[in-house]
């Protein structure tokens, strides 16, 4: 492909090549041309790029990616996944109405609780209310719709607005990927909605990821690094040149 279209093509391959993604507004700005030209340019691709929720990758980093699997997760990095739902359990009140996120990391966060603590939790994974299924004064709000074995969680078209309706005052979000610049992203795209919903409806909105996350780009993108309150991670080496020093609209970060 020749012309100007050509070079933009070929320079979003060149930024693209290291398997990361590229934001739309971005690539817009560098390339001088409006977003949808640039939407046009990679329709114009044949396919060898891919736009989904605002950000550019190449189609072939998506299908060689390992998809994520739960079952296959669950005991990976178990002792500090209970560490880190231990800490942010210790947030929660007596009558909070709490939101936690599907996954292998969260679910821990219900053994940490105090089982007599009377408490609301809004979920949309199975496995999370099966859990809470077992405390004796917690109510449980589960949205349905189709299941999805993978990551034990359900996704359907109204569940996004129910969430947005409810007041929630600590949501608590899992991430496969961490990046500052880049967000905060999942490898499944049907939990892209219900995680901004929650967030949108949370007062306080906490993080929750072990450290071999950070610095991690995922296809399904959900937020932006500083729409969260708090960030609960594992520790890491060389925290300075990761994480610096916390602004005014950024997340506190913290390492255990």
């Amino acid at each position: 492909m020749r012309g100007r279209r050509g070079e933009r093509l070929q320079w979003l391959k060149n930024n693209l090549a290291s398997g990361g993604v590229v934001h739309l507004s971005n690539a817009a700005e560098q390339c001088g041309v409006s977003q949808m030209t640039i939407r046009r340019d990679v329709d114009a691709s044949r396919g060898e790029l891919l736009l989904l929720a605002g950000r550019i990758f190449i189609s072939d980093s998506l299908q060689s990616m390992s998809a994520y699997d739960l079952d296959a997760e669950k005991d990976s990095h178990l002792g500090i996944k209970q560490r880190l739902c231990a800490y942010a359990a210790d947030s929660i009140r007596a009558d909070d109405t709490i939101f936690i996120d599907c996954g292998s990391t969260l679910v821990h966060l219900i053994g940490a609780l105090d089982r007599d603590l009377p408490l609301t939790v809004v979920t949309y994974a199975l496995n999370v209310a099966n859990a809470v299924s077992r405390l004796p004064n917690a109510r449980l709000l589960l949205y349905g719709g189709l299941y999805h074995s993978s990551s034990q969680s359900f996704s359907g078209e109204h569940a996004s607005d129910a969430l947005k309706r409810i007041g929630i005052n600590k949501a608590f979000i899992s991430a496969a990927g961490v990046h500052i610049e880049r967000g905060v992203s999942c490898f499944n795209f049907h939990e892209v909605a219900p995680k901004r919903a929650a967030l949108e409806a949370a007062q306080q909105k906490i993080l929750i990821a072990d450290a071999s996350k950070i610095d991690r780009v995922r296809p399904a993108f959900f937020a932006d690094w500083d729409q969260f309150d708090t960030f609960i991670t594992s520790r890491i080496e060389d925290d300075e040149a990761r994480f610096p020093a916390t602004k005014t609209g950024q997340p506190s970060v913290v390492q255990l």
